[in-house]
């Protein structure tokens, strides 16, 4: 009876070992933006890279396009496994996760080392760790690049934004942000946004050149304006039911596949700004705006107002961190 017992219990052991690392593992990666953009095309390097890696043991399914889910839809079936990976804004985390609005503060990064150097240090692990508490493994910051105004006129200085609808992702900061310049916020999800404009639901929009031009925005706003005033990034995450039923092998294998797909999305991001911005002008549709200093600092005195209204939510430490890092 005890030997019966006793390979009973390997039995058992075998066939959860089965269940947790039977392959091929599947990960369902979900995400909203085309797959011509630095998020889209860094997903389907990291997919090439861990399939060919793991000789077809890890398979990586990526869904573009709002395709599986909405990135305001997307954490309860990342939480429950039922999505392996997505990459949402970081203002989709806010709710649990209040440190990760100090990405969204207005004029906050002098340039793209001094994000990297605010990211990939301290902070950024602090705000990983923020992560962590919800059942979430943050695996890696992607870059879409640095935000551009955008209308159907001419947005020189800040008075030119008062009473515009604006859209934007559902962020405190953002909504402090423009209601500094005298606009209206309005929260709208990112693949209502071109019908939004179109139909005169919002009148203006904030996004990286890479998110206008492949979803077309120049088509319904007439006027962009080159203000660099944020940034918009995206915090790939996984889930501690996958991650847990990972071997050490595995989850190596996906965090060096993360790595260079970071790198590599992160410097497609500042190449594809610039052929985005040609591209752009030479649709004809979209005129586009230049800030000279002066008018690029009337923009950032107005809008950096805010910081005081986050020092509790965000951290006033962690801010000041983040800013003399750029000194």
């Amino acid at each position: 009876m005890r030997k019966f017992g006793f390979f009973a219990g390997l039995l058992v052991v075998l066939l959860t070992a089965t269940q947790v690392f039977a392959g091929p593992i599947v990960i369902k990666f979900s995400h909203v933006v085309a797959v011509d953009t630095p998020k889209g095309q860094a997903a389907e390097y990291f997919k090439k890279l861990v399939e060919e890696r793991s000789n077809g043991s890890i398979k990586v399914e990526v869904y573009p396009n709002s395709s599986l889910f909405d990135d305001k839809d997307v954490m309860t079936p990342l939480m429950t496994n039922a999505v392996q990976m997505a990459a949402p804004s970081f203002s989709k985390f806010t709710s649990f996760a209040p440190s990760l609005q100090l990405v969204d503060l207005p004029f906050l990064f002098n340039d793209a080392n001094h994000l990297h150097a605010v990211l990939g240090g301290s902070v950024g692990q602090k705000i990983l760790d923020t992560v962590g508490k919800k059942g979430l493994v943050g695996l890696a910051f992607w870059d879409s690049g640095f935000k551009q105004l955008s209308a159907n006129k001419p947005l020189i200085w800040p008075q030119d934004a008062e009473g515009l609808k604006f859209r934007i992702m559902s962020s405190k900061v953002l909504e402090a942000q423009f209601k500094a310049v005298g606009a209206n916020p309005q929260v709208l999800p990112f693949s209502e946004v071109y019908s939004a404009l179109q139909q005169g639901v919002v009148d203006a929009a904030e996004n990286p050149l890479s998110n206008f031009y492949t979803k077309k925005f120049y088509e319904v706003q007439s006027d962009l304006t080159l203000s660099n005033h944020g940034y918009l990034g995206y915090l790939v995450v996984t889930n501690k039911i996958f991650w847990s039923k990972l071997n050490d092998e595995q989850k190596a294998l996906i965090n060096q596949a993360m790595k260079e797909a970071t790198e590599y999305g992160n410097k497609l991001a500042v190449k594809m700004d610039e052929d985005y911005l040609v591209k752009i002008k030479e649709s004809g549709k979209t005129t586009v705006h230049e800030l000279t200093p002066e008018q690029r600092q009337a923009w950032k005195s107005k809008m950096m107002v805010i910081y005081p209204e986050f020092y509790d939510v965000i951290g006033k430490d962690l801010i000041e961190e983040a800013i003399a890092l750029g000194k």
